[in-house]
């Protein structure tokens, strides 16, 4: 939930193997306090994620403060009162929902996230309804917004070492969703969190597509003897095809616009606008409006600024910012064996895959103690979603819910004991 303009590890789970984190007590000399790592104790593997009849209400929860808006909700952090726990709560109106025809969006979040089990996508842990609203009861990311910590960065910008990282995380991220059968869809700055622990953690997936039924995985073979095979995750998502016109202005891709139908190839161009925009601070199509933005998208090749810091990224980085910016979805890098191929361009060479989850990342968010969240920008409520509110009747005697298919569930993690 962002106010971005919006038109409209990496193996399979990522797991640890069933042993437990050694937690870091200090970073560059700083004590850590244990309250700011705990949720990377819990343990990540298919059988981790145990649903259960909901446990709470909104009245289980109290509000501190808001973190983010959109057009049909708000997030909120929130603190339930039995276990003192912090959590990000994103909280949809379905009188808005209705307006703005968007109850399959809020439909297909829900089910993503209680699918999703992967250290690089935000966790659910509860989702309810009450008459007038949607909750989800999100893990509670104190490194705050991606966007604005690169805003915050010298220049707004990484060097080519830092972005790499990041980049791998977020292919981690997206392999692992098109594995489930899903295209991402929105990938931005504005839509990555920071764990406390400097790691990235994907949000928002109200503009995500599920393919129906997955398909199953095949088996890469490389080329290298000292490669192990890899995992082919386009055969997961391959008859998935979509007319949908969405995405975010800046990194929408040409068979968008083109309206022409688009694949799981659009998750691999807006990867090659974001480590663009990771490196220049800027995209590489953006116009002077929409129109000359999507005409700049279609048309002009992607070009890299003259100034001095852009000279010092390397042709391996250019290299594969040009071939996820391929125009033809056919021939994009990510096309043949999703993020098979990405992961084996040379400029991953050095990436170590296995190891992303328990590497120190460029950077580190500002302590924090959870309800100060300092790492969020600073915002004022208009009109506020009273999370306790339950007047409005939407839905009237023997009229069709509207909200019926939404799944009020708890989620219990292994793991989530310790804490």
């Amino acid at each position: 939930m962002t106010s971005a303009s919006t038109v409209t590890a990496t193996t399979v789970n990522s797991s640890n193997g069933g042993h437990k984190l050694n937690i870091p007590k200090s970073i560059n000399g700083s004590t850590l306090d244990l309250r700011r790592v705990d949720t990377l104790r819990r343990m990540y593997s298919s059988n981790s994620v145990k649903k259960k009849a909901i446990e709470v209400t909104p009245s289980s929860f109290v509000k501190i403060r808001l973190l983010g808006k959109g057009d049909v909700g708000k997030v909120y952090l929130v603190r339930q009162r039995d276990t003192e726990r912090l959590y990000a709560m994103k909280v949809l109106s379905k009188k808005e929902m209705i307006k703005r025809n968007k109850i399959k969006r809020a439909l297909a979040e829900q089910e993503i996230l209680a699918a999703s089990n992967h250290p690089f996508i935000i966790t659910l842990y509860h989702s309810f309804q009450s008459e007038e609203y949607l909750y989800f009861c999100m893990e509670y990311c104190m490194g705050g917004e991606f966007f604005r910590a690169l805003q915050m960065r010298p220049g707004k910008h990484l060097n080519e070492e830092d972005a790499k990282f990041y980049a791998a995380e977020v292919i981690a991220a997206l392999e692992y969703l098109h594995l489930m059968g899903f295209i991402y869809r929105d990938l931005k700055p504005e839509n990555i969190l920071l764990h406390q622990t400097g790691h990235i953690m994907l949000s928002d997936f109200d503009l995500a597509k599920q393919s129906s039924p997955a398909g199953e995985p095949t088996v890469v073979k490389t080329g290298s003897p000292s490669i192990p095979p890899a995992i082919d995750t386009r055969s997961c998502i391959s008859g998935l095809r979509t007319n949908s016109f969405v995405g975010t202005e800046e990194y929408i891709a040409p068979e968008v616009i083109k309206g022409c139908g688009h694949t799981s190839a659009v998750d691999w161009w807006t990867l090659g606008i974001l480590i663009y925009e990771m490196l220049f601070s800027v995209t590489p199509f953006k116009g002077k409006d929409r129109n000359a933005t999507f005409q700049s998208i279609m048309h002009t090749d992607v070009l890299f600024p003259d100034h001095p810091s852009a000279q010092q990224i390397s042709s391996l980085c250019k290299s594969v910012i040009r071939k996820l910016l391929i125009k033809d979805d056919q021939l994009r890098l990510g096309s043949k064996a999703g993020a098979s191929d990405v992961k084996q361009h040379p400029f991953f060479k050095t990436t170590n895959w296995a190891l992303l989850r328990h590497q120190l990342p460029p950077i580190i968010p500002q302590k924090s103690f959870g309800a100060d969240a300092v790492n969020f920008r600073q915002m004022h409520e208009s009109v506020s979603l009273d999370i306790e509110g339950e007047s409005l009747v939407l839905t009237p005697p023997g009229g069709k819910n509207l909200f019926a298919n939404f799944s009020s569930v708890t989620l219990h993690h292994d793991g989530d004991d310790d804490l």
